[in-house]
């Protein structure tokens, strides 16, 4: 019974840290930019590979909890860092489809690792470890790749201020083309985001005349959950 309670909270875990991650996430990117979140969750994706793959060399199984928190906490930060920042560099026409390709790459995820956890391949009592450490990969690839990317533009006009690096990211973003229409957009929204005040999460809460949607969106993400999607 003691075995299956250490097990049982090795894998819901992995939840607790994810919630972190996502109340986390808001205050951390207003302040530090969401690229260099990312790029921090990356490197938290990597330590919690490292924990992971050398729990059984350690014969550690608090390595693995460890490892199964920081997976969590880097997931709850990515699933929410990830898709604002892919849609605040896409161009306008391709928005809608490049924020279509976080859910069916999160899919295709969880189909790669039903595949390589089959005993044939990674899921045998020896390269379980590995197996668990693999989604490190996908993180360090990221971190190479992602400091040559600029900042998302509405990020360097409305954050920052700074409109030549602006049109720097948008050039290099989405080329020399015409991109005045994406322009006066983010300038619109600069305009508006002057006027309109961030409210934190106790005054979304309090804020009567959000109620409704604050119901809406806690009843469509519940029954999410509760339909059985992860178990499936």
């Amino acid at each position: 019974e003691t075995i299956m309670l250490l097990w049982s909270f090795i894998v819901s875990v992995y939840g607790i840290g994810g919630l972190l991650g996502s109340l986390c996430c808001g205050y951390l990117t207003t302040r530090y930019r969401k690229k260099k979140c990312q790029m921090f969750t990356n490197l938290i994706m990597l330590v919690a590979a490292l924990f992971v793959a050398f729990s059984k060399t350690a014969k550690s199984f608090e390595m693995i909890l460890v490892g199964r928190f920081l997976y969590g906490i880097g997931s709850g930060f990515s699933l929410n860092i990830h898709p604002q920042y892919v849609g605040e560099i896409s161009p306008k026409k391709l928005r809608g489809f490049m924020n279509s390709t976080v859910a069916v790459f999160l899919t295709l995820g969880k189909l790669t690792g039903q595949v390589v956890g089959l005993r044939e391949v990674l899921g045998s009592e020896v390269l379980w470890p590995w197996l668990l450490a693999s989604s490190g990969l996908p993180a360090l690839v990221q971190l190479v790749t992602l400091p040559f990317f600029p900042d998302s533009p509405s990020y360097l006009l409305i954050q920052k201020g700074n409109e030549e690096a602006f049109r720097k990211a948008i050039r290099k973003l989405w080329g020399e083309g015409d991109h005045q229409a994406e322009i006066d957009d983010i300038m619109k929204e600069k305009v508006a985001m002057t006027s309109t005040k961030t409210l934190r999460v106790l005054e979304v809460i309090k804020e009567r005349s959000l109620r409704w949607q604050l119901y809406i969106l806690m009843t469509v993400m519940t029954t999410l959950q509760l339909c059985g999607i992860n178990a499936v």
